[in-house]
């Protein structure tokens, strides 16, 4: 198999990139198929999705049997300030591989997020099959991609996931570990409730769904949910940073866009169609922890 990763310096390329050629995940092993795939991982130097010229050249040079995206804008609060940007590349980034993925018979795996719910009155997790209504430009930009991939591929895994954390790049248990040391006090919201996900976790399963042929929509988070407070106190004990942290509302800490008050996922079609193997958040993070 030659499977072709997008946006691969980031957090879920590189866990990609790292299981197929280790052939194991903190989960457990890949198949000896996957283990020996072809892997072409290309950042934005070298494949800019938002072109789709170049995407068109580079997926017809590599005949990729299955497209991985994991380019996008994911900075929530940047994506309010720079829409064109943040809709070129969530948007038509996925709109050209979409395409191009049709024409060259590719399946495609089109990462995407939580925000695309906005859980004012949610109280149980969402569904792959409830309605959508996204709040910020990030979720929206989100959303207009996933729609391109169903209606112009016709072998797509849409894969939703949310509150994403890897060894590499930047991410929210980086940066509360580097305040704990600065600071002896942080505040950080506690009505906002989500699935912390570690990226090697999600990694895993977006390759255990390529080997099929169930296409759809997937939700793949980490099991049971927390608000940012929570992670943040879980981040800190873990860590043994001595460091207080202080809950507050989403009204008291201004952010430039709104966040989903609820955007909990289940991982049904996950249980439905290739198991749901996803670790629980607290465990997940305990071992990514133990391992930085």
């Amino acid at each position: 198999m030659k499977i072709l990763i997008t946006g691969s310096n980031g957090q879920l390329g590189n866990e990609l990139s790292k299981i197929i050629s280790t052939g194991t995940s903190e989960i457990g092993k890949i198949s000896d198929n996957l283990r020996e795939s072809e892997v072409i991982a290309l950042d934005v130097e070298r494949l800019d999705i938002t072109n789709l010229k170049m995407v068109r050249k580079v997926l017809n040079r590599e005949k990729p049997d299955v497209v991985i995206n994991c380019a996008a804008a994911t900075n929530v609060d940047g994506c309010e300030t720079q829409k064109d940007f943040a809709f070129k590349v969530n948007t038509l980034g996925a709109r050209n591989l979409a395409i191009v993925s049709e024409e060259i018979g590719a399946k495609l795996v089109q990462v995407s997020t939580d925000y695309v719910f906005s859980g004012a009155t949610r109280e149980t997790p969402f569904t792959e099959f409830d309605l959508t209504e996204p709040y910020s430009v990030y979720g929206k930009t989100k959303l207009e991609g996933e729609k391109y991939v169903r209606e112009l591929c016709s072998k797509y895994f849409i894969v939703r996931t949310a509150w994403l954390y890897g060894y590499v790049g930047n991410n929210f248990v980086y940066t509360m570990r580097r305040l704990g040391e600065e600071r002896d006090r942080l505040t950080v919201v506690n009505d906002q409730t989500g699935n912390p996900t570690n990226a090697n976790d999600l990694a895993y399963h977006i390759l255990k769904l390529i080997e099929t042929e169930e296409y759809g929509v997937y939700h793949c988070t980490g099991k049971g949910e927390c608000t940012w407070y929570d992670f943040a106190k879980k981040i800190m004990e873990l860590s043994n940073i001595n460091c207080e942290v202080v809950p507050c509302t989403s009204e008291e800490f201004k952010t430039a866009a709104k966040r989903p008050e609820y955007s909990s996922l289940d991982n049904m079609m996950l249980r439905c169609n290739v198991s749901d193997e996803m670790r629980n958040w607290e465990e997940a993070i305990e071992t990514f922890i133990k391992n930085i």
